[in-house]
């Protein structure tokens, strides 16, 4: 038990740069004390004592804003922050390393007892504030959901999932524009979240922008390639370089943003 409390207590002190010491997060975070009154609610209720593990449920909600179902199944080194308004459905999942933010919902979509209601997370999975996680799906590890999103659908493992409705948007495309928008000096992941209509807007412009500068720089290529074959001894018919100089203008943008 005490093992499983220190990994409780040093998962909290490496994902938050807010904690200082074992004893502030073992005495004021309210996310650890809502996992340690679930699990022995859990426990009353596997072994067939349901109202007593709905009575303590019920005073972790009253303790700590958290309102965890005694049937609920949470792994390890999971990290409710803040988590005021959290609650979590009879059938539904958390795997091992999961963060979960204040306002979030697992819950359920169907009626009848006796079926999975509630989603499962898998490993590492963050769900942002105020999102909705509801249904009996599997949401893949290391998947990230998006503050208010409004999920009823399975994530892929390593997706994102943004908006209302939620819509998935794979962990790879995410990965090569952001490569591209930094190697341009400009990130609209740095302003807005993912399904803000500007942030779209600004995305389908780096797209733009990184394959047209790509095409860009096949055509110079294949000039200097044709220009050094024609040209006459000791002359050189390629443009000066300040012609390939015009680069995408990241710093307007950043300016007309803000930022």
């Amino acid at each position: 038990m005490f093992s499983r409390l220190r990994s409780d207590v040093q998962c909290i002190l490496d994902r938050d740069p807010a904690a200082r010491t074992a004893w502030e997060v073992l005495t004021c975070y309210p996310g650890i004390h809502a996992l340690l009154l679930h699990r022995r609610a859990h426990w009353c209720w596997n072994h067939g004592l349901k109202w007593l593990g709905r009575f303590i449920s019920h005073l972790a909600r009253w303790l700590t804003g958290i309102e965890i179902h005694p049937g609920a199944k949470i792994g390890s080194c999971v990290f409710f922050d803040h988590a005021m308004g959290v609650v979590v459905g009879e059938t539904a999942e958390v795997g091992d390393g999961c963060t979960i933010y204040q306002g979030v919902t697992l819950g359920g979509t169907s009626l009848y007892k006796g079926t999975k209601r509630h989603p499962t997370l898998g490993r590492n999975v963050v769900v942002g504030a105020g999102a909705q996680v509801l249904g009996g799906f599997t949401v893949g590890d290391g998947a990230r959901i998006g503050s208010n999103a409004v999920v009823v659908k399975p994530v892929p493992a390593g997706a994102t999932a943004v908006g209302n409705p939620a819509r998935i948007i794979q962990a790879d495309s995410d990965v090569k524009r952001e490569e591209a928008a930094s190697q341009m000096g400009f990130s609209a992941y740095g302003i807005t979240q993912n399904d803000d209509p500007v942030s779209q807007a600004m995305r389908g412009l780096i797209d733009n922008a990184a394959g047209q500068e790509h095409q860009i720089a096949l055509l110079w290529q294949a000039i200097e390639k044709l220009s050094g074959s024609a040209a006459a001894p000791g002359k050189d018919c390629v443009p000066n370089d300040a012609a390939r100089q015009e680069t995408f203008a990241a710093d307007k943008l950043n300016q007309l943003m803000g930022k």
